[in-house]
């Protein structure tokens, strides 16, 4: 058949006043040009016929991974399959005569088409990672970790079947000798081997996830991370900083994840307010007066007064304080806040509820508040927290209470004057 073709050829010559012979290198070289202008054709059949009409009926499918495979350009890569494949088949027919050439360039051809495969693959592989974000795996798996180890597995073994293409030697002969390189591979693609490894652990044990909002002190990382790759975890700060840390790391030291608040749905507020002890006394009848007009302390005060005087009844109080049951300002004042509190809409009742009183310090006596806010976004919480306190400290003076605060410079110069 080859033969037929070249005298053919050789005949189509002698008719513009060129002699040759089939086997003659005019001939040949006239072959390998209808050789790329086959392979020219079938390129653009695929690109311009099959693929434009994949496209189209892509853009008008309803669902949106094929869009993702569009948009990275799959198709076209594989296009650029088949004219190397034609040129694969019909180079070295054309070269029977010219068998070293003819090796040559059957070897160079099966390399590109192997460089053309594995380009296909990555773009395959990119195009999957986005389909992955998009339906939100990456925030279950790290993904893109290992899309990005197939990858590098890929590129190696594209590698060896190129050596062994153009040493005509079988790759096995080539994997055997990795072996002896196993201590120069562990050295350099340390990195890469650890990141794989805590990869899996982290994956395995769901300990960080996209959009986790993570805080490591020793790396300064305090924000959300953003990506999860094979060797390192990306984390926008909240001053919109970057912090990249190894992915060992995240197994080898400790971390905060924030993930177990965000998916409660609740944030904690744990906050104490210094109540100057100098302020802390009985009520007198004027203030059990004044307090009860407060809807939310009204049934407290008449109920425990009632409880008090039946107290008192049954003891002998020879007109001696200490023998018998007052109310008193701060436990008032306590009661107002827990009332207050179940009264706040944006507090969780179901989760801990605390109004307490911790132990005594130099800067006053503590009454610390520890409640669940049900908005865990970082402004909304810090509003509702704020609105809380606001409140708090404007109210002190009604139980003749006062915050503690350390003297300031206007109270030492009024000492002097």
């Amino acid at each position: 058949m080859n033969q037929e073709i070249r005298l053919e050829i050789a005949t189509w010559l002698s008719q513009f006043g060129i002699n040759t012979q089939p086997s003659d290198s005019t001939a040949t070289a006239v072959v390998l040009v209808c050789c790329v202008i086959v392979a020219g054709l079938s390129y653009l059949f695929v690109r311009r016929g099959v693929i434009k009409a994949m496209n189209a009926v892509i853009r008008r499918s309803k669902v949106t991974w094929d869009d993702v495979f569009m948009r990275h350009r799959v198709l076209e890569t594989l296009a650029l399959i088949v004219p190397a494949l034609v040129l694969n088949i019909l180079v070295p027919l054309a070269l029977t005569e010219h068998k070293l050439m003819s090796t040559l360039v059957d070897r160079i051809l099966s390399v590109w088409l192997v460089v053309l495969l594995i380009r296909a693959a990555y773009a395959s592989l990119d195009a999957a990672n986005e389909i992955a974000d998009l339906n939100l795996v990456s925030r279950r798996l790290p993904i893109k970790s290992f899309v990005q180890l197939f990858k590098l597995f890929l590129f190696f073994v594209g590698i060896i079947v190129s050596i062994s293409i153009l040493a005509d030697q079988s790759p096995v002969y080539f994997l055997s000798g990795l072996g002896v390189a196993t201590g120069l591979v562990m050295l350099v693609f340390r990195d890469t081997i650890l990141g794989f490894v805590a990869g899996i652990q982290l994956a395995a044990n769901r300990m960080v996830s996209i959009d986790d909002w993570i805080e490591m002190d020793k790396y300064g990382a305090n924000g959300a991370v953003e990506e999860v790759s094979l060797t390192t975890v990306k984390v926008r700060n909240w001053d919109k900083t970057v912090t990249n840390i190894p992915a060992y790391a995240l197994v080898q030291d400790s971390f905060k994840n924030w993930r177990g608040m965000q998916e409660s749905g609740g944030r904690r507020i744990m906050r104490s307010l210094f109540i100057d002890i100098e302020t802390i006394s009985f009520l007198t009848e004027e203030d059990y007066e004044r307090l009860t007009q407060i809807n939310l302390l009204k049934a407290y005060l008449v109920n425990k007064s009632d409880e008090i005087k039946h107290a008192n009844a049954e003891t002998e109080a020879n007109n001696i304080a200490g023998n018998t049951r007052r109310l008193t300002n701060i436990g008032t004042f306590r009661a107002y806040l827990e009332a207050m509190l179940h009264a706040n809409p944006n507090i969780r009742e179901d989760m801990t509820f605390l109004v307490r009183q911790l132990e005594p310090t130099a800067q006053g006596l503590p009454i610390q508040i520890y409640v669940f806010t049900n908005d865990t976004r970082w402004a909304i919480y810090e509003g509702i927290q704020a609105d809380i306190f606001d409140h708090i400290f404007s109210i002190l003076p009604e139980f003749g209470l006062r915050a503690f605060q350390g003297p300031s410079g206007s109270d030492i110069r009024s000492l002097k004057s």
